[in-house]
């Protein structure tokens, strides 16, 4: 069997689909619960019902990304495994550097991957699989410690809180962002103009007061991001 044989596969498909299932269902008891509880504690079901609706909004709006993700991520590895990713516990940034890195571990690019046959496909999964459960793990232990102490330093009038908070992004930034710049001039000059979209993004939510635009700015910044490789890649490559 060839790569995209195994990515697309039936078998794939009803596992994921499964998965899925349970998740929505788990969901819609929750969802369920928490409106009977609602109503045990007097708030009016047209109050819930805004409430249902809002949330909806919320939800719906920022998934744009998500489906540019699936876009992004359906070539290299097909439709059902960046579907299940994407749409029960990953996130756009993170299984896409995750594929990313297990690709360049393997030597080649994420879109060369299927050159790799179907060994290179169950690599990538396992990656982006078991490489997230250490965190989920951790959390059951150390999850609630580690929300208080955030929390009271967010709360902190300190100077040191604040930099402390923030140098949990810097952080972020310095682990990942060297090495997509080390890849080439192309790959630098996308990520600038994805930094300067989202720059512009920020200035205009808080000078024109545009909120709206809150739930957009992932969103934005990886469409023009993305069309911008195509274009620096037309001019320089």
């Amino acid at each position: 069997m060839t790569y995209f044989d195994v990515a697309n596969s039936s078998i794939v498909y009803l596992l994921v689909i499964a998965v899925i299932v349970f998740v929505f269902v788990l969901s819609a008891i929750f969802t369920r619960k928490a409106w009977k509880r609602g109503i045990e504690l007097g708030f009016e079901k047209d109050l819930l019902k805004r409430v249902v609706k809002q949330s909806l909004v919320f939800t719906l709006v920022p998934s744009i990304a998500i489906v540019i993700g699936l876009f992004a991520l359906a070539p290299a590895l097909g439709i059902p495994w960046p579907w299940l990713r994407l749409s029960v516990i990953g996130s756009v940034s993170y299984e896409l550097m995750a594929a990313d890195m297990a690709a360049s571990g393997m030597n080649m690019t994420l879109a060369q991957a299927s050159s790799g046959g179907p060994e290179a496909l169950g690599n990538i999964m396992i990656v982006m699989t078991v490489g997230i459960m250490a965190g989920m793990v951790m959390l059951l232990f150390f999850g609630k410690g580690i929300m208080n102490k955030v929390s009271k330093l967010s709360q902190s009038k300190s100077d040191f809180a604040h930099v402390v908070m923030a140098c949990f992004m810097v952080a972020l930034a310095a682990v990942f962002v060297p090495g997509i710049l080390a890849k080439g001039v192309i790959y630098i000059l996308t990520f600038a103009t994805s930094l300067a979209v989202t720059a512009v993004q920020a200035v205009v939510i808080q000078k024109f007061k545009v909120n709206w635009l809150k739930d957009f700015v992932l969103s934005f910044s990886l469409v023009i991001g993305m069309a911008s490789s195509i274009l620096w890649t037309a001019v320089i490559g």
